[in-house]
């Protein structure tokens, strides 16, 4: 026989009006508040309260009780369910904590957007109590479970670890939690590796040099990096973008990028043009060369600097076009049409060379054959004198321009790939200017004011520049192998066998994003 609301009212009663220490003496009374979750919905709701309440006097009917808050849990009444879930923290206590943890992470694949969000806030509330102890009921699913609950627990760990406050993600916490993702990154896909070196960088523990180090480690081992490229297969070459694209704001001065480097000279350059893209919008060449470039700055000590440089070199000669025939080697005839220039591409490829030429300054003049290095020269030089064709054009194309015809799309293209042109050799267009900060006037002394003087206001400092914006490649006739790129347009992995990127158990868990 079902249990009635004046039954549950009444037990509730007897439990209430108990002293502490005799509460034992009622298991009776609480057994018919956990029969309870077997009534009807109104008897249900009222379970899902009085439950926990007294739940820490009965030790004996723990597993019982927490079994009975599940089943509302699951109910097919949204209403106890969130109510139920609302409750769960209540139980987490000691040893129960990985459990209310590990139930409340399988409850995160509802559809239901208020009691999402009710989980998540009973997730964060236990978080406080135990930061440890919740990660491992978190990990747990994300090891074991579902892919929805996977998907799930990694994103809400992306969201929320960098909010909780500095005495709940102790150092003890962090290094937990870098133990834990070292394992789940033996298998992720595309989506999860970016979430989970998100969540790694966030950590205080690794902003340090040393710190950054390791995070480059499992990149390089998540990149493959021992293993020759396959330009055919584009989840091995978006393997590698990912990886690269992650690796990438973790090195400086002190952490150096050299094995990316030594693998895009190695295995990347020479198979650029035939580089499969993940992403059919992407220009997966420019992508490549980009990355390259932005990394070289940050290069150590190569073994093969010459044949890196080498490769760099005939790259560069590839996209750099000899002047028509009939032109002569000093350029006395005109163009007689218009240069099919790439600028992005031998953009990225001079800031390369540049960089890893500094590493053997006497590279031309050494290692380069007179005329190999004659050959360079006529290409440079045509190249500039269609470079000022270019420049010219764009002038024109932006003279008499005022107000609101400077907003327009194709002219604020204009003028953008026209700061590009002038910069070229400078840095890299796509990247914003370094804001320098503005020298304070220096306070003048007693003797240059003059005795008896008033000290006047200095005169504030300039304003400062503001920085450039993110550089879109040229299109059109001027650069027609190149489209208009944008971070948006990068996709993630698909797919994959073993381990690294890929399915887990067989399954395919990658996706577009």
């Amino acid at each position: 026989m079902a249990v009635t609301i004046e039954e549950l009212y009444r037990n509730y009663g007897i439990l209430a009006d108990a002293k502490p220490e005799d509460l034992s003496k009622h298991k009776d009374a609480y057994q018919v508040i956990l029969d309870g979750v077997k009534g009807g919905p109104k008897e249900k709701r009222l379970a899902a309260q009085f439950i926990p309440k007294f739940f820490s006097s009965f030790p004996d009917l723990a597993d019982a009780a927490i079994n009975a808050q599940l089943d509302l849990c699951e109910d097919e009444d949204v209403s106890i369910r969130r109510q139920a879930i609302k409750e769960l923290p209540r139980f987490a206590a000691g040893e129960n904590i990985v459990r209310v943890a590990d139930i409340l992470t399988q409850l995160l694949q509802t559809d239901d957007s208020a009691e999402f969000n009710q989980v998540n806030t009973a997730l964060v509330s236990i978080f406080k109590m135990d930061a440890k102890a919740t990660l491992g009921g978190l990990f747990s699913q994300i090891l074991q479970g579902e892919d929805i609950v996977r998907e799930r627990a990694i994103k809400f760990l992306s969201i929320k670890l960098k909010t909780l406050p500095e005495d709940t993600m102790t150092k003890e916490v962090e290094d937990y939690v870098f133990t834990e993702t070292k394992k789940v990154l033996e298998d992720v896909t595309g989506e999860e590796f970016v979430l989970l070196m998100r969540i790694l960088m966030a950590l205080k523990s690794l902003q340090t040099v040393s710190g950054r180090q390791q995070l480059v480690e499992l990149v390089v081992e998540q990149a493959f990096l021992e293993q020759a490229l396959n330009p055919a297969d584009p989840d091995t070459v978006d393997r590698l973008l990912q990886c690269t694209r992650q690796a990438l704001p973790l090195f400086s001065k002190n952490v150096h990028s050299t094995r990316f480097v030594t693998y895009f000279c190695d295995h990347v350059l020479p198979n650029l043009s035939s580089l499969t893209s993940p992403v059919a919008e992407l220009d997966i060449q420019l992508e490549v060369l980009k990355l390259l470039a932005e990394m070289s700055p940050f290069c150590g000590d190569m073994v093969k600097v010459e044949a890196n440089l080498t490769m760099l070199f005939e790259k560069l000669l590839e996209f750099m076009p000899l002047p028509p025939e009939a032109e002569g080697e000093n350029g006395e005839n005109t163009i007689s049409e218009e240069p099919k220039l790439q600028f992005s591409y031998v953009e990225c490829l001079l800031f390369s060379f540049h960089q890893l030429g500094k590493k053997l300054p006497d590279f031309l003049i050494d290692k380069i054959n007179a005329e190999r290095l004659k050959d360079f020269k006529i290409r440079l030089q045509y190249f500039a004198r269609g470079l000022q064709v270019y420049i010219r054009q764009l002038r024109v194309a932006l003279q008499g321009k005022t107000g609101d015809a400077l907003k327009t799309e194709e002219v604020c293209c204009h003028i953008t790939i026209l700061s590009f042109t002038i910069f070229i050799t400078v840095t890299l267009s796509w990247k914003p200017v370094q804001k320098t900060e503005a020298t304070a006037p220096k306070r003048p002394s007693g003797e240059e004011m003059g005795a008896g003087s008033t000290m006047k206001k200095q005169l504030s400092p300039l304003p400062r520049r503001d920085a450039r914006q993110i550089y879109n490649p040229p299109s059109g006739k001027y650069s027609a192998t190149i489209g208009n790129f944008s971070n948006e347009q990068r996709g993630g992995f698909r797919g994959g066998k073993g381990r690294g990127f890929g399915g887990r158990g067989g399954r395919s868990r990658g996706r577009i994003y």
